[in-house]
């Protein structure tokens, strides 16, 4: 097992699309976990970006505490756009 602080890794696959979790690295420093992602997750030249977040700075919501944190969003239904109608001359969106 190694002392290095893990890093979460995100890699952008090219302009205009959104970084994406891919994995995580071990890494002394963020230099270092750049390097190390670049080595591990880019071998192919799959990225043009990458982000590397330290694992212990990340936040999540807890999955058990799922209808509290999404379902009221559920019962708003003006927020989802299934029952707008779209102009003629608006085309394609």
């Amino acid at each position: 097992m190694t002392d290095a602080p893990l890093w979460e890794v995100f890699i952008r696959p090219r302009n205009g699309l959104s970084h994406v979790h891919c994995g995580s690295v071990h890494a002394a420093d963020e230099v270092m976990a750049i390097q190390a992602a670049r080595d591990v997750y880019t071998r192919r030249g799959e990225g043009n970006s990458i982000w590397v977040v330290p694992s212990d700075a990340i936040t999540a919501s807890d999955p058990a505490l799922k209808e509290q944190n999404f379902e009221p969003a559920m019962s708003k239904i003006y927020r989802h756009p299934s029952f707008y109608e779209i102009p003629e001359d608006v085309g394609h969106m």
